[in-house]
């Protein structure tokens, strides 16, 4: 591995922050410098990036969490992934022609539910006032943020569909009709206006602090909020990747009737350490029972970045990924049996189908009485990417085909937000925002941002555990992990990446463990993953035996993984995995960001 790093992985004894953009960093350092703890942080931070990072989040979208409080001594969950709206049935979409949810526009809404989230999260274990906590989302937006590359390409690529079909996020997203230059100054005065509007009424109900938290959770629920969204959704049909224009289906009785949760993380031991990942209506049993299957495998004795390593944690994701889309569903609606897919009995079966070649076939495990069929979505056809060049689509980053498919210009795909925060007091928090992103849905007006296109996991298929249902979670991507050590809070981390995440965020966690690397070098690795399983992103292909790999790893270990059957894929050398990471080892703070794309950053004293 390179004896050097791109960044030093910071060090400190007060505070670190690791986050996907620099603003959103320095959002949080400032919170804590000012007397604020992780909590007080983490939400300011999460409220920043739907500014500065518009293509990736926003107030529309959702926000899982994952912390430990030193006060309650526990680590739990945060559920702000929105449900299903109560007319959206299988029914209801097949009715309009569609066998799948589109990937953008009104019909792929559910119940936003990041602002809720951090409310949540604020109210009980944070120790700032509303308006504080807001004051930087609004400065971003009010006063101006500039706009990264990615930003400004992914504005590009769908300017086309403002112009012609979205003309509430041409106003928001093209000012003066023009797409944003790299590093010019944007502003949102709507998303402004909005979050002053809520802190006004939050303010106008009097009490104390959570009393105002509440009327702030009112006001976007219950209040101009969910009318805005429920008149705008109402009466406007808007164009959608299925080339038609469709009225969504997401009323303010559904967000009225939906709130953010608490939940205990499920968790696995490995090798002394203790990973919590959220339940099964996320993709986060992935990492377990990824780590449950190399458990009874020697990683340490392989090369980091040789092909031994690759080919097995490849094996090993593919087995994992298919359990999810064989098993995982919102544990309210569906009966996942986690217990049995994290036991070692069941896992000694799975790891036994690992071999000395890549599998090119889907193997999801039985489990009498569980599970259900895997969909299987045939190859894009010309006729879909010619809808995406037209319509945009699901995923935050636009495209999803192969490089020669993509538009000359389009940015990398498979990326989201992440923070990952650890104050003075031992309290740390781990956060995957996402979803609202500005190619997502038209902006509402007067609101200034978008509605999630979540719903687009969902299938429109009767006995699959992720199959549409009102009132459901949908199966989502977004997945923020915490490990203890010996027992004892160690680390929070992260990464964007859609079905990637788990991936990724695994392989730093792999490096950091077995093989002795700080987080920096962890992160800076040689990165790869594979797509061999059905996409949760519309239009919801797989790809057989595919293996992505930066260019930095040895040219004699690609050969070897291509001889061992893998459809290898060369990417660029700086251009997988966006992992952040924090940790506290003893009185020692540590924190690493990701450098590619040069827009992750890590900071601490």
């Amino acid at each position: 591995m390179p004896r050097f790093t791109t960044r030093p992985e910071i060090r400190g004894t007060f505070g670190v922050v690791a986050t996907t953009h620099w603003l959103a960093t320095a959002t949080a350092m400032a919170v804590l410098e000012k007397g604020g703890n992780a909590f007080d942080a983490a939400v300011a931070t999460g409220l920043a990036l739907q500014v500065v990072e518009p293509h990736l989040s926003g107030p529309g979208g959702e926000a899982p969490l994952i912390f430990y409080s030193a006060r309650t001594d526990a680590v739990q969950v945060i559920c702000g992934q929105g449900t299903a709206p109560a007319s959206a049935t299988i029914p209801a979409y097949r009715d309009l022609g569609l066998d799948l949810v589109p990937g953008n526009g009104l019909l792929a809404a559910v119940v936003p539910g990041a602002f809720d989230a951090y409310m949540l999260l604020l109210r009980d274990h944070g120790t700032w006032s509303l308006e504080d906590v807001l004051a930087p989302a609004i400065a971003f937006a009010a006063d101006g943020c500039p706009l990264v590359a990615n930003a400004c390409l992914t504005i590009d690529a769908v300017k086309g569909l403002f112009k012609a079909d979205w003309p509430t996020s041409a106003a928001v997203f093209l000012p003066k009709g023009e797409v944003p230059r790299p590093g010019e100054i944007f502003r949102n005065p709507d998303l402004a206006a909005t979050y002053r509007r809520v802190v006004k009424e939050a303010e106008a109900a009097g009490g104390d602090r959570e009393a105002r938290i509440e009327a702030a959770r009112r006001a976007w629920y219950r209040g101009f909020v969910a009318e805005a969204i429920d008149d705008y959704l109402r009466r406007t049909e808007v164009m959608d990747v299925s080339g038609r224009p469709h009225r969504g289906l997401l009323t303010a009785d559904d967000m009225a009737a939906w709130q953010a949760t608490v939940e205990e993380p499920l968790t696995y031991d490995y090798h002394g350490y203790t990973v919590c990942k959220t339940g099964p209506w996320g993709q986060g049993p992935v990492f377990l029972q990824q780590l449950a299957m190399l458990k009874g495998i020697d990683v340490a004795a392989m090369a980091p970045d040789g092909p031994d390593f690759v080919h097995t944690v490849a094996e090993c994701s593919k087995l994992a990924f298919a359990d999810r889309e064989g098993f995982y569903g919102d544990p309210d609606f569906v009966d996942v049996p986690v217990e049995t897919l994290l036991g070692d009995a069941y896992n000694d079966a799975r790891r036994d189908l690992i071999g000395t070649t890549a599998s090119h076939d889907l193997r999801p495990g039985e489990i009498a009485g569980h599970g259900g069929r895997v969909v299987i979505r045939a190859k894009t056809t010309d006729e879909d990417i010619a809808h995406v060049g037209a319509h945009g689509i699901g995923e935050p980053t636009v495209a999803r085909f192969d490089d020669a498919e993509k538009a000359p210009g389009a940015p990398p795909d498979g990326d989201t937000c992440h923070f990952d925060i650890i104050d003075r007091h031992g309290n740390m928090i781990s956060g995957t925002p996402s979803g609202g992103w500005l190619q997502s849905s038209p902006a509402i007006p007067g609101l200034g941002f978008c509605l999630s296109n979540r719903a687009q996991m969902f299938w429109l298929e009767e006995g699959v555990p992720a199959s549409l249902v009102p009132g459901k979670r949908p199966r989502s991507t977004l997945s923020p992990s915490m490990a203890l050590r010996d027992g004892k809070p160690y680390m929070a981390f992260g990464s964007p990446g859609g079905d990637r995440q788990d991936q990724w965020s695994l392989h730093v966690f792999l490096r950091h463990v077995h093989f002795g690397l700080d987080l920096q070098a962890a992160i800076d690795a040689p990165e790869f993953h594979t797509d061999h399983f059905p996409s949760s992103f519309y239009p919801r292909e797989w790809d057989p035996g595919h293996l992505a790999v930066e260019g930095r790893f040895a040219a004699t270990a690609i050969d070897e993984l291509r001889r061992r059957g893998h459809r290898v894929e060369v990417e660029d050398d700086w251009s997988l995995g966006r992992v952040t990471a924090a940790a506290r080892d003893g009185d020692i703070l540590k924190a690493a960001a990701n450098p590619r794309f040069m827009q992750n950053y890590a900071i601490g004293r």
